[in-house]
């Protein structure tokens, strides 16, 4: 009876050991990025999301903004613009979004904003907030900096192609373009041009994890200063649109209701996100992804 007792006990140490180290390893599902639930559907597009000071903030299309606190109940806010609002970031206590005809608002709770006044009129597409400086940029290279989000400065560029993306990492600001601009820049005053892989249209950058990820048709490059890139495999040929990390993963959002995951933005695994339609957009923040995307799709992770 003895033995018995004793070999019970091992083989339940043994599972318990089993189920600790499953649940480490992020194969239970639940890590967030795994799988994804539908919270809302609306009626404008939304084309980003950021994170910041216990809220979440979606913009779109319309001048349409979104807060929520844990990424699952959603309220609309008065916007101060009609103009479509193409992105969001959050730095230094302050909400910034950007968007058509040189647009830029700004707020410190995400419920309260302010039209700010822009160096000239132009699309601006993408928005980020490194270095004590905020950094947007959009159509013809233009390219803006701003230490408070109120006044902003016009910076030379070294592209005429229009730039969707932008992100600070590692001490260095890296936008992405079309038919493959990188620039880089450790002020954001002055700016290099990189050599890219690819001549495809590059959708938007993120930093994680000690690298840089660009995502956009049908290409994921990783770089760790921005400088020298890398092409990775991808289990799936999609215009990638969105790119964010947290929790140690990186999520990529793009056409079809596409969603890829990485550990370190080489290896990626396809996720099922039960739908088919563009997401634009995707952010970290207390624990949750949160992506957004075409008819006001908001999808949430875990």
């Amino acid at each position: 009876m003895k033995t018995l007792r004793f070999c019970g006990t091992r083989l339940l140490v043994a599972l318990l050991l089993t189920l600790v180290a499953y649940n480490a390893s992020g194969s239970s599902g639940n890590k967030a990025g795994a799988t994804w639930t539908l919270r809302i559907q609306g009626d404008n597009p939304l084309f980003s999301v950021a994170y910041g000071n216990g809220t979440f903030v979606a913009v779109g299309d319309r001048g349409t903004i979104l807060t929520s606190r844990d990424g699952r109940n959603w309220t609309e806010q008065t916007s101060p613009s009609d103009n479509s609002l193409y992105d969001v970031a959050y730095g230094n206590g302050l909400f910034v979004a950007v968007g058509k005809n040189g647009t830029i608002l700004t707020s410190r709770d995400g419920v309260n904003w302010t039209q700010r006044t822009s160096p000239i009129s132009i699309e601006l597409k993408s928005v980020t907030y490194g270095n004590g400086l905020f950094v947007t940029v959009g159509g013809g290279g233009a390219i803006f900096t701003s230490p408070d989000g109120v006044r902003w400065t016009l910076r030379a560029s070294e592209t005429i192609l229009s730039l969707h993306g932008v992100t600070y990492g590692n001490g260095t600001f890296v936008a992405v373009g079309l038919l493959n601009a990188i620039l880089t820049s450790r002020n954001g005053v002055r700016w290099t041009q990189q050599t890219s892989l690819t001549r495809e249209w590059l959708s938007d950058v993120t930093y994680g994890n000690g690298i840089f990820v660009v995502v956009g048709l049908d290409i994921i490059l990783t770089s760790g200063d921005g400088v020298r890139w890398t092409k990775r495999a991808s289990p799936t040929k999609d215009w990638f649109h969105g790119v964010a990390y947290g929790n140690g993963t990186f999520v990529v959002v793009g056409l079809g209701g596409a969603i890829l995951t990485s550990p370190d933005g080489v290896r990626w695994t396809q996720r099922a996100s039960s739908m088919f339609k563009l997401l634009s957009g995707v952010a970290y923040g207390n624990g949750t992804f949160v992506a957004v995307g075409q008819n006001g799709t908001i999808l949430t992770s875990p």
